[in-house]
């Protein structure tokens, strides 16, 4: 079996952490249609630096308008992540 993809992986966080069905968080999913209000998405942000050992800087948090959005915010963290810890 692969590794789950990124994206894969935020969008399992999001349904844990909402107690959500997976298949109705999708990633063009709005945090409206999920019902998803700020503190559970404090919540998700925690749970997300945690499943991929990343630390999110709230003020760029504060600009995710969506999940997609969120997607690639991790995406990108994990990509520098890995970027710097090769370079050592």
């Amino acid at each position: 079996m692969s590794n789950p993809t990124i994206q894969e992986r935020v969008l399992k966080v999001i349904a844990t952490s909402k107690r959500i069905p997976l298949e109705s968080v999708q990633p063009d999913s709005t945090f409206e249609a999920l019902n998803i209000d700020s503190l559970d998405r404090l919540n998700i942000l925690f749970d997300l630096e945690s499943e991929f050992e990343i630390e999110i800087d709230d003020e760029q948090a504060k600009q995710v308008k969506n999940i997609h959005e969120m997607i690639e915010g991790v995406t990108l963290l994990v990509q520098a992540k890995h970027a710097s810890t090769s370079a050592e």
